[in-house]
């Protein structure tokens, strides 16, 4: 199920921080509880992106994204994700988990997100996300005209790697 109570409470967290630029990242905290653990006792693998979904959603309400997506009845989809798991994270554990956006390319926004206790990283992801608005894919530069935001940094060559390594999985899949 997803934790709705504690998507709310990271949401009115997040409207009480100050506003962040588009590229600042976004720091939340979270204690892991029983109900986000597998079978062997560590953060379950879907609950961890789940986590990291709802900093995403955060990191919009910070940046403005979230304001100029409601004002145009626009929404954002994950279109890719890949996913690192480093280290361990077990039941009452606390993580920081950092967000903020990359950039964009002519089809996609880019988001890298991960989770560290104690200093080390326990996991990454990057998330490609597509804009919808009518029922079909609206280029980012529709959005990024409506936030004022310019342009962006260029996107890291591995994020660009990550992209054309992507483009070359047959779909859909063989099995």
């Amino acid at each position: 199920m997803y934790p709705l109570r504690r998507f709310t409470c990271e949401l009115l967290r997040a409207r009480r921080q100050p506003r962040l630029g588009p590229y600042d990242t976004h720091v939340c905290h979270l204690r892991l509880m029983p109900w986000d653990m597998d079978p062997w006792r560590e953060l379950n693998n879907g609950r961890t992106l789940t986590l990291y979904d709802i900093g995403r959603i955060s990191l919009a309400q910070r940046t403005g994204m979230l304001d100029v997506l409601r004002r145009n009845r626009w929404g954002i989809t994950v279109a890719g994700s890949t996913t690192r798991y480093r280290r361990r994270v077990t039941v009452f554990q606390k993580v920081e988990m950092r967000s903020r956006f990359l950039g964009w390319d002519e089809r996609f926004f880019y988001i890298e997100q991960s989770m560290w206790r104690e200093g080390e990283c326990t996991s990454g992801v990057l998330i490609r996300g597509a804009l919808l608005g009518a029922g079909k894919l609206l280029p980012p530069a529709s959005f990024i005209a409506a936030t004022g935001w310019g342009a962006p940094p260029p996107l890291p060559d591995w994020v660009l790697a990550w992209g054309k390594a992507d483009a070359t999985r047959p779909w859909p899949p063989q099995s």
